[in-house]
């Protein structure tokens, strides 16, 4: 879980209680304002709260592995009437992410590339 802070939270499904916490970082400094999780074989994707971005997280070490700009997915005409950047699903048949932010026009399936 997040607090929109850089610090993750891992919680016992079936108790809650904290199990571990490990704080996201790139280039050695932390990734504040993390919000809207998805997590995917070992690495959670989080948009960063009023920003186009969605960064990897490797959830072992809370390296940073990847950062994604969403901010050419609207057109300039839906930007005006959008807000931020606020939802990711990720779809495990397709292995796609839905993407989509508050008060967006539409819904984008997209599949990040792995190094």
């Amino acid at each position: 879980m997040s607090d929109g802070s850089a610090q993750l939270t891992f919680r016992d499904p079936a108790t809650l209680a904290v199990t571990g916490q490990v704080q996201a970082v790139l280039d050695g400094q932390p990734v504040q304002q993390l919000n809207e999780l998805e997590c995917v074989d070992g690495a959670a994707y989080a948009n960063v709260y009023q920003t186009e971005r969605i960064v990897r997280i490797d959830l072992a070490t809370g390296r940073v592995t990847a950062v994604v700009d969403a901010s050419g997915l609207l057109t300039p005409a839906e930007r005006e009437k959008a807000e931020v950047l606020n939802g990711i699903a990720y779809d495990p048949a397709k292995k796609t992410f839905l993407i989509t932010g508050k008060l967006w026009p539409r819904l984008f399936e997209v599949r990040f590339e792995r190094e």
